[in-house]
């Protein structure tokens, strides 16, 4: 499959491209090209930049300073960041809950919260995830209870990825026993800096401290920190979770992954010759391909349907997404071989770190960037839920 390109489209891409060539920081490029982690300040200054050229919230509608592009311009200016290492777009306030707050949030939240995630003056996380309600989130138990012009709010949130940084936590907090699991379900925005919040992180096997657990303890919420009304939580929840899942399917990052794991082939030898031309491993890259193309075309097909607001099917587009992308680092794993087992943190965490690398100086941080895509099968809703989805909603089963 070849998309081709209307003439305004191209122009478009090559605004694009001449946009990032002159304003994309070097050092960014390529930390995130690399697969090396980025951190906080840097995710923002490449924000702030977009902000700057007003493109950082491509998905918003004009009125709330959105860029009002297409699906097409949407999904060229994804492939084009990619294509050029640009580091990806911190997604729980400009793609998650700006999305909620636009459709269900008043005019004051609007006023108060859309202008300070355009400008990433607050860090969002999200909180959703508790021991024991993760894929069965309406299990969860963290409760609020009114008191006044306030909510109480009790609790564990968990796998919080970024909490350590965050400034504000959309939450899902229970409010009432009496019915429905789903229907006593209130989403609540909650300062992280309030008393009574302890974050922990939680260190994964390749030493990091991406993820965290959230400590709420008689945590004071405003009521005007309450999307919508009471009890109608688990709607507004559905409705940030076609959003999340329609952009973990990546596919702008995964072609250029793919182009990465292409470079690799060409660069390991098998028998005496580049692997990509070995006939096993070559086939297991183009079956790869056209799954990315596949999915690519599935993508542009549901944004151009949805007008905004993707439905169950954005389900196919996680399932499919997260198993493409696993796929990549499981090859760019296999591509370099042994160079893969040493685990050297320090030959991709340190600036000046002055020692040989074992193998060549792409190898070290794929191990890492292998383990850590094992979860995205799991996160936004496990692929197994995803699946029971599309057999409700979508076929009826």
């Amino acid at each position: 499959m070849e998309l081709v390109l209307s003439p305004e489209d191209a122009a478009f891409r090559a605004e694009v491209r001449a946009f990032l060539q002159e304003k994309l920081p070097p050092d960014l490029a390529n930390k995130s090209a690399t697969g090396l982690r980025l951190g906080k300040d840097e995710h923002v200054r490449w924000q702030k930049i977009l902000h700057e050229k007003g493109w950082v919230a491509a998905n918003w509608p004009v009125e709330h300073g959105g860029t009002g592009w297409t699906a097409m311009q949407k999904h060229i200016f994804e492939e084009e960041c990619a294509a050029a290492g640009a580091p990806p777009l911190i997604p729980f306030g400009l793609l998650m809950v700006a999305p909620v707050i636009m459709a269900f949030g008043n005019q004051a939240q609007k006023d108060r919260y859309l202008p300070r995630i355009l400008r990433s003056d607050d860090w969002w996380c999200q909180g959703y995830s508790e021991p024991g309600s993760g894929s069965d989130l309406a299990s969860l138990r963290t409760r609020a209870v009114r008191d006044g012009d306030h909510y109480v709010v009790n609790g564990q949130k968990t796998w919080t990825t970024l909490a350590q940084h965050a400034d504000m936590m959309f939450t899902l907090v229970r409010t009432d026993d009496s019915g429905k699991r789903q229907e006593g379900i209130t989403f609540l925005l909650i300062d992280m800096h309030s008393p009574g919040v302890t974050v922990q992180p939680i260190t994964t096997m390749d030493g990091s401290q991406e993820i965290n657990s959230v400590f709420l303890d008689d945590v004071r919420v405003p009521v005007e920190n309450r999307i919508g009304e009471e009890g109608k939580g688990w709607t507004y929840a559905k409705y940030l979770l076609g959003h999340e899942r329609t952009g973990i399917a990546g596919t702008g990052r995964s072609k250029a992954q793919l182009r990465r794991l292409k470079e690799i082939a060409r660069s390991e030898m098998s028998g005496g010759r580049p692997l990509i031309e070995d006939p096993d491993f070559a086939q297991r890259i183009a079956q790869l391909e056209l799954d990315l193309l596949s999915l690519e075309s599935l993508v542009l097909r549901v944004l151009h349907d949805s007008k905004g607001a993707p439905g169950p099917e954005a389900s196919f587009l996680k399932i499919k997404g997260t198993e493409v992308q696993q796929k990549l680092t499981e090859l760019m794993m296999e591509a370099v071989g042994p160079y893969a087992a040493p685990f050297q943190p320090e030959a991709f965490r340190e600036e000046h770190w002055n020692e040989e690398p074992a193998g060549p100086d792409y190898a070290p941080p794929l191990a890492a960037v292998y383990f850590n895509w094992r979860k995205a099968s799991i996160y936004g809703g496990s692929n197994e839920i995803q699946r029971n989805i599309i057999a409700k909603a979508v076929l009826g089963l």
